[in-house]
């Protein structure tokens, strides 16, 4: 390959190997792969200078339910119920749910991918449970919304893992809830069949959009239809992902079904492996944190949006004893920033303990290594959990990448030493200035492309949702 065919990145600062270095830039080729990181010379005569800029690889979202984009702020008031819950948001969510035209969960997809892109996202794993039309009749295409999604994504410039959710009940011996309509996909042959066509559509769009299973949780999907996807999952070598242990009541409902609790249920009957995520995983034990351990299996945190439902704190220190890998994830969209919820996993273990330092250790120099530890749950952990290409970067690599202005108020003054931890601790999303994805800058000096007419589709959109 000639030096004309490839393209240098050129920060002040580039983050490879645990550490900031200077002088070094990601050098990719014309099919968007890091071909090294190399310095400055003369063959490489495509170079783009980012002055006072640090260079980090792109972050990895695992877990987001795009189309919630739209009720944000609308749900935080007292409703008539003695104690608003997961459960009295939940029917708040529904409500904007079963109003969502295929124009309209495109509109709200792509304002939640445009911000999570402006805050330094490069891929997202999208837990996507909207299937049918409001009555609960399929579309013509049943996969019509997932890839109103896929499209959304594609066009902010977004990798997408559409992790298709098999849903098939309101629970065990609950009657049907006419406001999950949308959502249900009684039998596991409808659910495959259906989930196989979508295979097939996203076929050509090799490591730009691809598909994993998702059983909703153990609550939606009876055991006879779980093994049958999950098993289907690890046939095919798929992404598995699956709410888990997120509230209390769902719990006792699997002890009361099946005499066992969430984890215990799934390990028992085979169900975890290294493809399996279970996000949330809150109401555990530490035997089931064990078990997830014992099985490679992968967890995905959501603490922004666990604190504002009130669901409960993640015991990632009993995760990282048992060496489970801890992804992070967007999910109800109430605030877009994962750097956020890396810091979040710490500060809530923080306020629980009444300590300071949780989750770490020491690396071969004998520093902390708290803010690597939460940087990798946020970039190789995801990329892991959502089978993407990424989250680091190294050569055959994609080139996905975000830099932080090095001037900016939230970190200005931070010495390369202790740059990470100013980053991952207090960066504040207007010092993203530069996204790219495979090459391609997708957001320049802070502003995508698109912005504009995104932000005033989306702005309609909330007129007429709740106007």
């Amino acid at each position: 390959m000639n030096g004309s065919d490839k393209t240098l990145w050129l920060p002040d600062l580039t983050y490879r190997g645990g550490q900031f270095e200077d002088g070094f830039g990601v050098a990719c080729d014309d099919g968007g792969k890091i071909v090294e990181l190399a310095i400055a010379a003369p063959e490489l005569t495509n170079t783009v200078r980012l002055t006072n800029r640090a260079l980090l690889p792109g972050l990895v979202n695992a877990h987001s339910h795009a189309f919630q984009r739209v009720i944000r702020g609308r749900t935080e008031y007292h409703t008539s119920n003695e104690k608003d819950s997961f459960w009295t948001w939940r029917e708040m969510m529904y409500s904007a749910a079963t109003r969502l035209t295929p124009e309209a969960i495109y509109d709200a997809s792509r304002m939640a991918f445009l911000e999570m892109a402006l805050s330094g996202i490069t891929a997202v794993g999208e837990f996507h449970y909207i299937h049918n039309q409001p009555d609960g009749t399929p579309y013509d295409d049943p996969n019509l919304l997932a890839r109103e999604v896929v499209r959304a994504a594609r066009d902010v410039g977004l990798r997408i893992a559409l992790l298709r959710v098999a849903y098939a009940r309101a629970g065990f011996e609950t009657g049907p809830n006419p406001r999950q309509a949308r959502f249900i996909e009684a039998e596991p042959d409808v659910y495959l069949d259906h989930f196989i066509k979508l295979r097939k559509d996203l076929a050509g769009l090799t490591g730009q959009a691809w598909v994993g299973v998702a059983p909703h949780s153990v609550r939606a999907v009876p055991l006879n239809y779980l093994k049958e996807v999950v098993r289907f999952g690890n046939e095919q070598g798929l992404p598995i992902h699956m709410h888990l242990a997120e509230q209390p009541a769902e719990v006792s409902a699997c002890i009361e079904e099946y005499g066992r609790s969430p984890v215990a249920l799934l390990e028992t009957e085979g169900l975890l492996s290294e493809r399996f995520t279970g996000v949330h995983v809150i109401h555990i034990t530490p035997k089931a944190a064990h078990m997830l351990g014992q099985t490679g299996a992968m967890v995905c945190a959501c603490p922004t949006t666990e604190r504002n439902l009130g669901d409960g704190i993640v015991p990632v220190d009993k995760l990282f004893e048992e060496n489970v890998r801890v992804s992070l994830g967007t999910d109800s969209q109430i605030q877009i920033d994962l750097l956020e919820d890396a810091r979040e996993l710490e500060y809530h273990l923080r306020l629980q303990k009444k300590e300071r330092v949780v989750l770490t250790g020491r690396d071969r120099a004998g520093q902390s290594d708290l803010a690597s530890k939460l940087f990798e749950c946020a970039t190789i952990n995801g990329a892991q959990s959502i089978n993407a290409p990424g989250g680091k970067l190294e050569s055959g690599l994609p080139a996905d990448f975000f830099t932080v202005d090095l001037n900016d108020p939230s970190i200005v003054g931070a010495s390369k030493d202790d740059l990470l931890s100013s980053i991952v601790f207090s960066l504040s999303r207007p010092a993203v200035k530069d996204v790219v994805v495979d090459g391609k800058r997708i957001v320049e000096d802070g502003r995508h492309a698109a912005q504009d007419e995104i932000v005033e589709r989306f702005s309609d959109l909330q007129k007429k949702l709740w106007g």
